[in-house]
């Protein structure tokens, strides 16, 4: 088993960017957990993700993202995180998360975000007429908070194995602070 010492690699990157896909080879690689924090939010509400946007809006949606990171966090022993696309708007979660562990930003292109997006309903904030617009202004929004990762991976094609095996030698390299 790789060592991570004390950390857990957080994912970090736009809806589409295989935060989940690449945790679980990550994940399956380091022999440890995947913790999905979309599916610890989704099991306490009780409800799927689309519902509790439905019920509380997006800000109630964070609030519970916050509450679910601080609760992963602190799980006792080594795991992989995989977050959502929206985790790094609160500067606390992104606190949280480089305090606790590498945080990894998975990088891809819009083009790439929607081909592997198209018409999954479990994602609210792409229910809209234009999809891409909608992912456009996301990543402006948010990419510059997604670039204060401690690393950074291109995803776009390129398999889950060869994205965690990157980040594998990144994690074990003398400076796996180095970016892009």
């Amino acid at each position: 088993m790789h060592e991570c010492g004390p950390d857990k690699p957080f994912l970090v990157g736009p809806m589409g960017s295989g935060k989940s896909t690449v945790g679980r080879a990550l994940a399956h690689r380091l022999g440890v957990e995947l913790v999905d924090l979309d599916a610890v939010i989704a099991e306490r509400a009780g409800c799927a993700i689309p519902e509790i946007f439905a019920a509380e809006g997006e800000a109630g949606f964070r609030d519970r993202e916050q509450a679910a990171l601080e609760e992963v966090v602190a799980r006792p022993g080594p795991l992989v995180v995989a977050t959502g696309g929206g985790v790094v708007l609160r500067e606390a979660n992104r606190r949280t998360m480089a305090a606790n562990g590498t945080v990894v930003y998975l990088r891809a292109d819009v083009e790439t975000l929607l081909e592997r997006t198209a018409g999954d309903a479990n994602r609210p904030l792409l229910q809209v007429d234009d999809p891409r617009a909608k992912l456009e202004a996301l990543q402006a929004e948010r990419e510059p908070l997604y670039r204060q990762a401690h690393l950074i991976v291109d995803t776009p094609g390129r398999t889950a194995q060869e994205v965690a095996e990157e980040i594998l030698a990144r994690l074990d390299s003398a400076d796996p602070g180095a970016v892009d």
